[in-house]
């Protein structure tokens, strides 16, 4: 960093980029190169001053910033030209809570009214700082604890924890002629789901750890009707239910018409699968966001027959 002025752009940086995935943070955990934190002007830990938290590298060649992919790290492609060759911006290390090496100065606000030696300061390299006299512009949440906390958790592992509170569901699938029923070919079948919180959405629920809280969102995003004849029907709706009223009138946003009965399958039936593919926006309380797709299916069985003309 060229000077305290550019520190805030560098954090921001690194605070927007996208989460590695889980397999690359536990890799790059027994890597990561130690935390130093400069707690006063006149201490100078990689390039930081004040209350940073700076990583050394320990690794040459690379400038951070540089090499940002995805639609996640935009603004993180841009931090090349303003941070030193010597220091790596906390975007680049696995979540993690580390005890500081070396630790503050006694008379740091980070000791939050502690004294050397009664327990130790500590950093969630994917936490935000907050606010706070002594924390104020901190890369990642430096803190006092009695001791050691537990490891940080990557943020899309306490995702996928929150997805997995969610009980998401298949389609509960509505389909004109009934199960058990018989319908004509020509005629229009309606195609629909329940719509709940289980088989449509939108169903949310968070997960926390080591001082981050993850909160999920999930929608369907679309419905995959195969029909058993050969065609498939997606739907961006979870549909219309059928209707008496509704008479021979073709569904207005997911239906659809056999052209040949179903005695002409080996079974004598069109078994029809619905596959629901779930969209889920995650969004960390460290600012990372991020995206899952879950999928889930379930069919029924249906009759179709062809129009019987008396003479």
């Amino acid at each position: 960093m060229e000077g305290a002025d550019e520190h805030p752009a560098v954090r921001a940086a690194v605070l927007t980029r996208r989460a590695a995935t889980a397999a690359v943070a536990i890799a790059a955990l027994l890597a990561a190169a130690p935390i130093a934190l400069a707690d006063d002007p006149d201490i100078d830990v990689g390039g930081c001053d004040n209350d940073f938290v700076c990583l050394d590298v320990g690794v040459g060649g690379s400038k951070p910033g540089s090499g940002g992919s995805g639609s996640g790290s935009g603004t993180g492609g841009s931090g090349g030209g303003g941070a030193s060759d010597d220091i790596r911006p906390v975007g680049s290390v696995p979540c993690e809570i580390r005890k500081l090496d070396p630790q503050p100065a006694a008379d740091s606000d980070l000791w939050e009214g502690h004294k050397p030696g009664d327990g130790a300061v500590y950093v969630n390299t994917c936490a935000d700082s907050g606010m706070g006299a002594g924390n104020d512009d901190t890369v990642g949440l430096a803190f006092w604890a009695q001791d050691q906390p537990p490891p940080g958790v990557p943020p899309e592992v306490l995702a996928q924890r929150a997805v997995d509170q969610m009980l998401l569901k298949a389609p509960q699938i509505g389909i004109t002629p009934k199960p058990g029923g018989k319908g004509v070919v020509g005629m229009p079948v309606y195609l629909w789901t329940e719509r709940s919180p289980q088989t449509y959405g939108p169903n949310t629920a968070s997960a926390s750890a080591g001082g981050i809280t993850v909160t999920a969102t999930a929608k369907v995003s679309r419905i995959a009707w195969q029909m058993g004849d050969g065609k498939t029907v997606t739907c961006t709706t979870a549909g219309t239910p059928y209707k008496a009223a509704y008479g021979k009138k073709p569904s207005p946003d997911c239906g659809h018409r056999y052209s040949a009965p179903s005695s002409t399958t080996s079974t004598g039936r069109y078994h029809v699968t619905a596959t629901s593919t779930w969209t889920i926006e995650w969004e960390a309380s460290s600012g990372q966001t991020g995206q899952l797709t879950e999928v889930r299916d379930s069919a029924v069985d249906i009759t179709v027959a062809e129009v019987q003309v008396l003479n």
